[in-house]
């Protein structure tokens, strides 16, 4: 019997997210969301931004904030200073090292799919953002043609995107972002070419992203939605008075009515 060899075990091209950023596939994703986060961003005015992951994207280029920061993720390459000069805060997404309503501006790329607890995640981004405050979200769609090859590479094949990868569907992220009272106030599809590894056959595939944003905007491989952070107020409308309220007439109780009544009867019989 002849003795495995090494291509009997060889692995996917890619097996890991960062691999997998630097593929074809990997290229054209980060350019497509580089584009759609340029325009987001430009128009979100304050004073300080935090962008959380993948510093290969500089997601707040931009953007006109004094202050900008990126809080590297446990699943972010070691050491990569890709992505522009960044004030790099240390820290996990599931416990931001900021105070209550002190940030204007958070970006989180690709973020939630990789976060141990993502629901934890928003429940800080919530925490930090000021009132009015806004959050820029891209991830995978699991309903497209890269979610469907990524599922059936369960059952029989390599995976396309990374494995270690749990793709959120927009409806449950935005349930997400309703309970945490977030209003969705914009989000795109992108990236409708097909699941290919190859440069050439990515390049040959170009004419259908014009195609699938007319005709399938929904089923694009990739996804990002804008949200604001709402906090209702009460507000007290005129000027109250503190003086001392008015006398009210004297009411009578019904029994001393029916008394009343009752001996006035009595007099005009007698």
């Amino acid at each position: 019997m002849s003795q495995p060899t090494d291509t009997d075990h060889q692995q996917a091209p890619w097996t890991s997210w960062d691999a997998w950023l630097g593929s074809p596939p990997g290229k054209y994703v980060l350019k497509w969301e580089q584009t759609q986060f340029d325009h987001i961003v430009s128009d979100i005015f304050g004073y300080h931004a935090l962008q959380i992951g993948l510093p290969q994207l500089p997601a707040l280029t931009e953007n006109r904030m004094p202050l900008q920061m990126i809080l590297r993720a446990p699943h972010d390459k070691p050491n990569d200073e890709s992505g522009g000069q960044w004030h790099t805060i240390e820290g996990i997404p599931e416990e931001l090292p900021f105070a209550s309503q002190s940030l204007d501006l958070v970006v989180l790329p690709h973020v939630l799919e990789f976060a141990t607890d993502p629901h934890a995640v928003l429940r800080e981004v919530e925490r930090v953002l000021m009132p009015e405050g806004r959050v820029v979200i891209s991830g995978f769609n699991p309903a497209s043609l890269w979610g469907l090859r990524q599922y059936c590479s369960h059952l029989v094949g390599q995976p396309y995107l990374p494995r270690e990868g749990q793709f959120l569907a927009l409806l449950r992220l935005k349930d997400w972002l309703k309970l945490l009272n977030f209003s969705v106030d914009r989000g795109r599809f992108g990236c409708y070419r097909l699941p290919l590894r190859s440069e050439s056959g990515m390049q040959k595939m170009a004419f259908l992203e014009k195609a699938g944003d007319r005709w399938w905007p929904v089923l694009g491989s990739v996804f990002m939605v804008s949200a604001i952070k709402r906090v209702s107020t009460l507000t007290l409308v005129g000027r109250i008075e503190k003086g001392v309220a008015a006398n009210q007439a004297q009411l009578n109780p019904v029994t001393q009515l029916n008394t009343s009544s009752q001996k006035n009867q009595l007099k005009d019989q007698a």
